[in-house]
């Protein structure tokens, strides 16, 4: 039973700090650019996706790691790695911060655009469904519109995470099979033609609606909270009674 969660501490660590970066630095960029545009919205994701690969690459490397730990063992009499952290270290220590970042470049060109695609979608549906703050159905349009953002995103970049994937898990065991991103594609279409890009597609996307759903609402909602205590901080006493509405535009980080 354990052994479905192999690889979970690597994820549990990182993944507080990368929301927390990825909404960040979505948000300043919005600021910054000033417009609420599409194309900003995608350039401001995409800035966001860029960012946070510092964090995403080495967690995605030692998830691969663990996960792959024991493989092709009838039974695994000594494990390599204690845990994600212990996978870090050893890996830095044999291959240094080249090791670590083993990856990376896969990672930029996955994160990047599917970050734009992320917030891009999340803001194309939260207009189209008109997630307006007094709509009594403004959550389920919200979790909607996240989970929906999140199979777009996923869908347009899932190829090249096949890819990357294979880089990182590439050199257990101290073989390596691979001398880079393009040996790679070739490797893998030859050998198993155009599916193996789509492969694991269908779970991936099952995970992605539940969970950026919710991602998107709780933010998103959290805003909404934050604005309107800051509104009503702002007010003078005899005003406070008002009821306040936050932007009716949510999706505005």
């Amino acid at each position: 039973m354990l052994g479905l969660y192999k690889g979970i501490g690597s994820p549990m660590m990182g993944l507080t700090f990368i929301n927390a970066i990825v909404f960040g630095v979505q948000g300043n960029a919005m600021r910054r650019l000033g417009r609420d545009t599409p194309l900003n919205q995608f350039l401001a994701g995409a800035s966001a996706g860029t960012i946070q690969c510092v964090i995403c690459c080495p967690m995605e490397l030692a998830k691969t790691r663990m996960q792959l730990q024991g493989t092709g063992e009838k039974k695994s009499k000594r494990k390599l790695y204690k845990n994600s952290l212990d996978c870090l270290v050893r890996i830095y220590n044999k291959e240094g911060i080249r090791g670590i970042n083993r990856g990376m470049v896969t990672t930029l060109l996955r994160e990047a655009p599917g970050f734009g695609v992320y917030f891009l979608a999340y803001d194309t549906w939260t207009r189209y469904l008109g997630c307006e703050p007094e709509d009594p159905y403004m959550i389920p349009k919200l979790l909607f519109a996240g989970g929906m953002s999140g199979i777009a995103s996923w869908i347009s970049t899932y190829p090249v995470d096949v890819i990357k994937s294979r880089l990182q898990a590439d050199g257990v065991g101290g073989v390596h099979q691979y001398s880079g991103i393009m040996d790679c594609v070739r490797q893998s279409f030859k050998k198993e033609g155009w599916r193996v890009f789509t492969r694991g597609l269908t779970s991936t996307l099952l995970r992605a609606f539940p969970v950026n759903a919710t991602t998107f609402a709780t933010v998103t909602l959290f805003l909404m909270y934050m604005r309107e205590g800051d509104e009503c901080s702002i007010q003078d006493p005899e005003a406070q009674s008002v009821h306040l509405q936050p932007q009716t535009q949510p999706t505005s980080m």
